[in-house]
């Protein structure tokens, strides 16, 4: 469980070293004029004094391979019973992420899935899909065709939700994407695993609540 409440002394005290996916942080004092930096010091004290309270940071995730393990890999190559690298060698290169932005629908889909024309069993397909993603809700309608890592997608997204880009932490696993949200302003995690990513969000200042056993549900 997360509560996303940030902790006060990691962002004042202990500010992590900039990386390429998070932005140093600036610092307007200077030991050159121990005067200009106490009276900065003390204009910034007051300013945050009257200032509202700061927003949560609002988390952004990828879904396969990020929140689940993506099914694709192993259930559609036995599908098509075909290994992985030879599936992608077949199929159309551009035809699905067309397909997931509403530029074709299902019949062209079937019609062009594969680089040869070949035809194959769609509906058994859908139904493939619909078993391995058992524990992922379906789409059933596209009301915008956009797609990682197309900028508009993340700019989408903040305006969306009404915030700041630099407000959002985008988590992802493909670091094409994560470059993408970085050149929108927002904050960019890659995801390795749990361990890495509570760190990660650790350093930016999110902070976990303990998770009880009770709240612990295993299917």
């Amino acid at each position: 469980m997360v509560s996303l409440l940030p902790r006060a002394p990691c962002l004042a005290f202990s500010i992590p070293k900039p990386t390429a996916l998070r932005p140093p942080c600036m610092a307007s004092t200077s030991a050159a004029a121990p005067a200009a930096a106490s009276a900065a010091a003390t204009a910034t004290a007051t300013a945050e004094a009257s200032r509202p309270p700061r927003k949560l940071p609002v988390l952004l995730f990828d879904v396969m391979d990020t929140v689940v393990r993506d099914p694709f890999y192993h259930h559609i190559p036995a599908f098509f019973q075909m290994s992985m690298k030879e599936l992608l060698e077949s199929k159309h290169p551009t035809a699905w992420s067309e397909f997931e932005m509403g530029l074709i629908d299902e019949n062209e889909l079937g019609k062009k899935f594969f680089n040869d024309g070949r035809s194959f069993d769609l509906e058994g397909l859908k139904a493939c899909m619909v078993r391995a993603y058992e524990y992922i809700d379906g789409v059933e309608d596209i009301l915008y065709s956009k797609r990682k890592p197309s900028p508009d997608f993340y700019l989408h997204a903040v305006d969306h939700l009404n915030v700041d880009p630099a407000s959002c932490i985008f988590i992802d696993d493909r670091m094409t994407n994560i470059e993408a949200a970085l050149s929108v302003g927002m904050v960019g995690l890659q995801f390795k695993n749990a361990e890495v990513l509570k760190k990660d969000l650790c350093l930016l200042g999110v902070e976990f609540a303990p998770v009880h056993e009770d709240e612990i549900h295993v299917q």
